[in-house]
């Protein structure tokens, strides 16, 4: 596959831009933010297009235009594909796991109780990208579809629980949509069990409604804790698939001689 130029990725990429709840989203996210990048079997009149932004991809197309050497680019990602993708996938890394995923929708509004005493929840700022960096070291996860944690910080679309500075919970649009925004959700290490979280996902939700838009939320299906979160804050589930976790390249593509 070959990497598409942003100008190439808006032509080809129209028919990934499905108005539904999940995934579907990060096609929009892509065109609209720029952060991620676009592959086709070949520039012009493509017959496959993916579509990759914080590990995540859309995969679609004709799965017969492709080669296992081709799809070396999107190792050690989640693809969400159909399953006529499977045995060139298969082909193509070392592993392919599947993973079971829930979309959830919201549908009831929620009300969030009061936060602790000491805590307010508020609307992210660019300013907040150092509190970002230090939510935990695992959290880094939480803000890479925007690009890095000034990028969400002045997205817009970010809510935190703030205590004497330090950000204890944040939730943010993860992949942005005309319809949807798929939503996602962390809390630092000892802070969860105070429904800090709860509290900015009822204001983010309440942010993405103001928008015109309805949140959504996805997770995995052995995630109690986030079905349990979802379902506490207005969210019911619409529909399930399946995702696949790919390891490293199973072909090596052979290098041109200096």
């Amino acid at each position: 596959m070959i990497e598409l130029r942003p100008h190439q990725l808006t032509a080809h990429t129209r028919w990934l831009c499905a108005a539904e709840p999940g995934p579907a989203a990060l096609a929009e996210h892509v065109l609209t933010t720029g952060n991620g990048h676009g592959w086709a079997d070949r520039a012009v009149q493509p017959r496959t297009i993916a579509l990759d932004c914080a590990g995540h991809v859309l995969l679609r197309g004709d799965p017969g235009a492709l080669d296992p050497a081709g799809l070396a680019p999107l190792a050690h990602r989640c693809i969400e594909a159909p399953g006529r993708f499977l045995p060139v996938l298969g082909a193509s890394f070392d592993r392919v796991v599947p993973w079971e995923r829930m979309v959830y929708v919201q549908r009831e509004r929620a009300t969030a109780p009061p936060p602790p005493r000491g805590v307010t929840i508020r609307q992210l700022t660019s300013a907040d990208a150092p509190a970002l960096v230090r939510l935990s070291p695992d959290s880094a996860w939480i803000h890479a579809s925007w690009g890095g944690p000034s990028r969400l910080g002045r997205s817009g679309h970010a809510w935190g629980a703030f205590h004497q500075g330090a950000l204890l919970a944040v939730a943010c649009t993860y992949f942005r949509g005309g319809t949807y925004e798929d939503i996602a959700v962390v809390t630092a290490p000892g802070r969860r069990r105070r429904q800090l979280a709860l509290g900015c996902v009822v204001a983010l939700s309440r942010d993405i409604s103001a928008r015109g838009r309805t949140a959504s939320w996805t997770c995995s299906r052995h995630n109690r804790a986030s079905r349990l979160l979802a379902w506490t804050a207005g969210f019911r589930l619409v529909r399930e698939y399946v995702h696949y976790a790919t390891g490293s390249p199973a072909v090596r593509v052979a290098r041109m001689p200096a």
